[in-house]
C-alpha cells in the first residue's frame, strides 16, 4: 500500500459533460467517483474525495471539502488549498476523478520520479501536460493562496512557474478524460472490451 495520501477531485462543473461526471454510472458501481475511490483505496492508504458538496455522494469515503467563498468557481485551486492544509503532510498524489484508466503502472512511475526538490511531479504525454495526474508538495500551498487571492486558476501556468518534473508517458489511452459525452462512451467501451 503507498503512503501518499490520494486526493481525487471530483467538484468539477461538467460543463462540457451536460451532467455531473463524478455521478455518472461506471463499472459495477453506480458512479464514477465510487469506482475511482474503490479502486484508488486499494492502493494508497488513504485515498480522499475533494468536493464542493459530499451530499451528493450515496457511499462512504473521506471527504475533504472545498473550504472556497467563491461557490462559484469550479478550479481546483480551492480543493488544492483545502487538501494541503487539511493533510498537513508534505506531499499528495491527486487524480481527477475523470480519469478512469490511470493504473498503478502510471502512479508508481510518477512516485519513483519525484524528490523533495521538486514542488510538482507530473505526467506528461504527447497531447500535453496532465495537471490533474501527479504529485503535488506544500511548498506550492502559498502559491496557490496567491492564485486564489487573485482569481487565477490556470495549473499550467502555476506549474511552468514551480520546480516542476514532467514524466513522459507514451499511453495516451491511460490518460483518458472524460470531459464529453463521446469520450465517456468510448471509456465505457474501452471498459467492456
Amino acid at each position: 500500500m503507498l503512503d501518499i495520501p490520494c486526493v481525487i477531485f471530483a467538484g468539477g462543473k461538467s460543463s462540457r459533460m451536460g451532467e455531473d461526471k463524478a455521478l455518472l454510472p461506471f463499472s459495477t458501481f453506480s458512479t464514477l467517483t465510487e469506482y475511482q475511490y474503490s479502486r484508488l483505496s486499494k492502493l494508497f492508504k488513504n485515498v480522499y474525495i475533494s468536493t464542493k458538496e459530499k451530499e451528493k455522494f450515496k457511499f462512504n469515503a473521506n471527504f475533504i471539502i472545498d473550504a472556497t467563498s467563491q461557490k462559484n468557481t469550479y478550479a481546483p485551486t480551492a480543493g488544492f488549498i483545502t487538501a494541503l492544509q487539511t493533510l498537513q503532510t508534505q506531499t499528495i498524489f491527486v487524480m481527477s476523478v475523470d480519469s478512469p484508466f490511470i493504473t498503478i503502472k502510471e502512479i508508481q512511475k510518477l512516485l519513483e520520479a519525484d524528490k523533495n526538490c521538486y514542488d510538482a511531479t507530473i505526467a506528461k504525454t504527447e497531447a500535453g501536460i496532465q495537471p490533474m495526474c501527479g504529485i503535488y508538495h506544500t511548498s506550492l500551498l502559498n502559491s496557490f493562496l496567491k492564485m486564489q487571492e487573485n482569481n487565477t486558476h490556470k495549473l499550467g501556468y502555476l506549474l511552468h512557474n514551480s520546480n516542476t518534473h514532467y514524466v513522459d508517458f507514451q499511453d495516451e489511452k491511460a490518460f483518458l478524460n472524460l470531459n464529453h459525452p463521446h469520450e465517456y462512451q468510448e471509456a465505457l467501451d474501452l471498459l467492456n472490451s
